[in-house]
Order: structure tokens, then C-alpha cells, then sequence
């Protein structure tokens, strides 16, 4: 409910009848998410693209519910060969792989309290590089008290051009997740979910997602969804109020199967 508050913004005359009110809590309401499961495992300071949006709060969205999708070829790009099984497809695998897609570009609500490094080298899972994300909770507790980061394709693309990409044969997208000293708290990952003229055909939701010091695998289960047009990869979403003092974490090998 708060991913379709926020990205109202951009849109206010959008199929989805949008109210420009902030809105509640995420203790005041239920909302309904998917189904997903955690399966444990054993430029530093970057500029972000500001976003001009919402004092709302993290990434609260409603799944819609969809009939299986046929095969459709809407999206720019058809990464798979949908006659075949579909290969491994990565939002991020190392720092400049050929293999990567989206672009980590909507930072929310502002990008004033984040920092994105993607060319980590310290413990990484997998490969040379990894993801640090630092969310300063003072500063949000200042500012507008939540935070997170869109990939999005093309860069700063809140649906107002076309995009996607056609994923249709993904059963799961999978990601590797670490705290810096445990307990961190995400409050969603989110998959899909832009609305806007060119809007991605589904919406998956994990969360919320405690962190351990040890990296662990993460699981969002995308069968029966529709995946024929999907310009935002992923994102994650945060808050002060569940983060008291720190939240820096990491993240690795993202990828559709």
C-alpha cells in the first residue's frame, strides 16, 4: 500500500485511483503478502538519483492476484528463449558483468540518509565485488524516517517509459543477504510494482527479512505470476522505526531462475 502511495506521486491520474494522503502506519493495517521463503546458508558514498516523492514511509504493497500469463513479448528485452528453460538472470553477479541488469537509480524517498557501494570487496559471497548499503538512521530520523533503493530499467524509469524486461519462465528470483551486526531489519524486498503509463504486469513482496551476520540466501517465489513486463528488478525498503541505531548490510548474487 505504501510502494502504491508513493509512486502516486508521479502519477496522479493512473489506473490506480491514487490518494495523495500519506498513508498509515505499517502497525495500523494488515496488507497482504506473497508467500516466500528465507533458506538459510551457512562507488563507497556513491551520488544517488534523487527521487522527488513521498514523506510517507517503506514500501508497503498490496499482491495482486493474476491468472497464470501467457507468453508475451512486451518488454524490451526477452532475456530468455521461452522455448527453452529459462536460464539464470542477473540483477547483479559482479561489479561490470555483462550478466547484469537494472540500475540501482530510485532512491527513496530522497537518497539523503543512503550510501551505495557496489564494488565492495570485503566478505563478499560470491565473485570479487558485492553490495554495502548504509541507511543512516539519525539522519532519516530527521529527515522523512525511511529509505530504500529501486533497480530500475532504464535508470530513474518510474514508468513513464518503456522498460521491461520479459521474464516469463522465472519461478524465483534468489539473493544473498548479510548484516553488518545482525538483527537489521528489511522491512520488504519488492519485485515489479511501477505503475505509471508503460506499469509492470505483477507485484511480489518478502518481508519483512531479520539479518544475520552470516550470509544467507533469500527466496521470493514468483510462480503463477506475470511476468511479461517488469522494469523494476527489485527493491528494499527500510525505517527508522525498526532500526533504532544502525543498518548497514550486504547483499550478492541477485538473480531470477
Amino acid at each position: 500500500m505504501k510502494l502504491r502511495w508513493f509512486l502516486c506521486l508521479f502519477f496522479l491520474n493512473s489506473v490506480l485511483g491514487c490518494d495523495t494522503h500519506p498513508p498509515a502506519s505499517p502497525q495500523s493495517k494488515q496488507h497482504k503478502k506473497d508467500t516466500a521463503v528465507a533458506v538459510p546458508a551457512v562507488s563507497e558514498g556513491a551520488v544517488p538519483a534523487p527521487v522527488n516523492g513521498g514523506t510517507g514511509g517503506p514500501l508497503r504493497s498490496r499482491v495482486s492476484e493474476v491468472d497464470p500469463p501467457g507468453i508475451v513479448s512486451q518488454g524490451m528485452d526477452s532475456p530468455p528463449d521461452q522455448r527453452d528453460a529459462f536460464k539464470p538472470f542477473y540483477i547483479f553477479l559482479d561489479k561490470g558483468s555483462r550478466q547484469n541488469h537494472y540500475i540501482p537509480s530510485g532512491f527513496m524517498p530522497n537518497g539523503r540518509c543512503l550510501s551505495f557501494n557496489d564494488t565492495w570487496t570485503g566478505n563478499c559471497r560470491s565473485g570479487s565485488t558485492c553490495i554495502k548499503i548504509d541507511y543512516d538512521v539519525p539522519c532519516s530520523r530527521q529527515d522523512q524516517k525511511w529509505a530504500g533503493i529501486y533497480w530500475l530499467n532504464p535508470a530513474n524509469n518510474w514508468g513513464s517509459r518503456k522498460g521491461g524486461f520479459n521474464l516469463v519462465g522465472a519461478q524465483k528470483l534468489t539473493f544473498w543477504a548479510r548484516g553488518e551486526k545482525g538483527d537489521e531489519q528489511i522491512q520488504e524486498f519488492t519485485i515489479g510494482g511501477i505503475t505509471g503509463n508503460y506499469p509492470d504486469s505483477d507485484i511480489a513482496v518478502l518481508g519483512p527479512v531479520l539479518l544475520s551476520v552470516e550470509w544467507r540466501q533469500y527466496t521470493i517465489d514468483l510462480r503463477g505470476k506475470d511476468l511479461s513486463y517488469i522494469s523494476g528488478g527489485l527493491a528494499w525498503s527500510t525505517s527508522e522505526e525498526v532500526n533504532p541505531e544502525t543498518c548497514t548490510f550486504y547483499l550478492d548474487e541477485i538473480r531470477f531462475e
